[in-house]
């Protein structure tokens, strides 16, 4: 029996525990006594998370765990400041077979000195925060998950059940795993890294009035994507929709559809075995040579490189 031991403290996301908790007794029904789970928090008992729903925590164990997750939320910003918290995080972590956080509990695990000199993420909105405050710390703000040695972290929320996933595929097999996704109803593997949700919510713009064609572009980024293309889905003309679209993202069309095309296609070469022509065709580059020049500018490596670091 592995035992998860889940650390939340006040205001604490509850999704970011529950989503992973379900996932692990789910895993528990296809292997029972795969899992005994244990929620533990600072002050035992009934903990508020920010919705001020409770769960129910023990007090921090000093029993060895054989996975240790700290959940993020609005209250690690509280829980980062607390010595006793950041004390028992680094003991339990030593004698743990692994260590986890899910969206911003990343920071706790930083405020342990767990990261340092490790690669990293948490959610989207946080990691030029997390990159400022603990400056040895490796972030990638656009993977959905990252494991560096005995260390995992996630994005944001929902990515602590993507998260767990890949935990429960480690113990347990693929299969195991697959079952669980199917089960939740959910991705085993989802596509995109994080930034397909920063994009898409960084340039719906403030209203979100071009939301809508948005996702539509996405949904079409081996078509040639034209001002003209696009004004016309939108109803403009090409050189009022090049202004009002410019003014609600803060980026020009051309450079949204860049942007798109380069998480897609980024996704695609860390996760799939397709060759680089392949997803340079399909994601709207056409020229190999086209996309390599944009991953340089965009994350400073060509896909070659950011494929053979997936993979290892």
């Amino acid at each position: 029996m592995r035992t998860l031991g889940v650390l939340i403290f006040p205001d604490f996301q509850i999704l970011d525990a529950a989503g992973p908790i379900a996932a692990f007794e789910i895993a528990a029904r296809y292997v029972p006594g795969a899992y005994e789970i244990k929620v533990v928090a600072r002050e035992p008992g009934p903990v508020a998370s920010s919705s001020r729903a409770l769960m129910i925590a023990e007090p921090l164990t000093d029993t060895p765990l054989d996975t240790l997750m700290i959940a993020g939320g609005d209250g690690s910003r509280m829980a980062v400041l607390c010595a006793r918290t950041a004390e028992w995080i680094g003991t339990a972590s030593a004698n743990a077979r692994r260590t986890t956080s899910v969206c911003s509990g990343a920071f706790l695990l930083a405020r342990a000195g767990l990261l340092d000199g490790r690669r990293a993420t948490t959610h989207w909105d946080r990691c030029a925060d997390l990159a400022r405050r603990y400056r040895k710390v490796r972030v990638e703000p656009d993977r959905i998950f990252v494991r560096d040695g005995d260390i995992w972290t996630s994005a944001g929320i929902t990515a602590g059940i993507d998260l767990a996933l890949a935990l429960i595929a480690d113990d347990l097999g693929e299969d195991i795993a697959r079952a669980v996704a199917r089960q939740l109803v959910v991705y085993y593997r989802r596509p995109g890294g994080q930034s397909q949700f920063s994009a898409l919510v960084e340039m719906g713009g403030r209203g979100g009035r071009f939301a809508a064609l948005l996702d539509w572009m996405r949904e079409r980024l081996a078509e040639p994507l034209s001002v003209e293309k696009l004004a016309d889905k939108a109803a403009m003309s090409p050189r009022h929709f090049a202004r009002a679209f410019a003014a609600e993202t803060g980026t020009t069309p051309a450079k949204a559809v860049e942007r798109l095309r380069l998480e897609t296609a980024r996704e695609r070469v860390e996760n799939s075995t397709d060759p680089i022509d392949r997803v340079a065709e399909l994601t709207g580059f056409g020229d190999p040579e086209r996309m390599r020049r944009a991953f340089l500018r965009a994350f400073g490596q060509p896909p070659q490189a950011l494929r053979r670091a997936a993979r290892a």
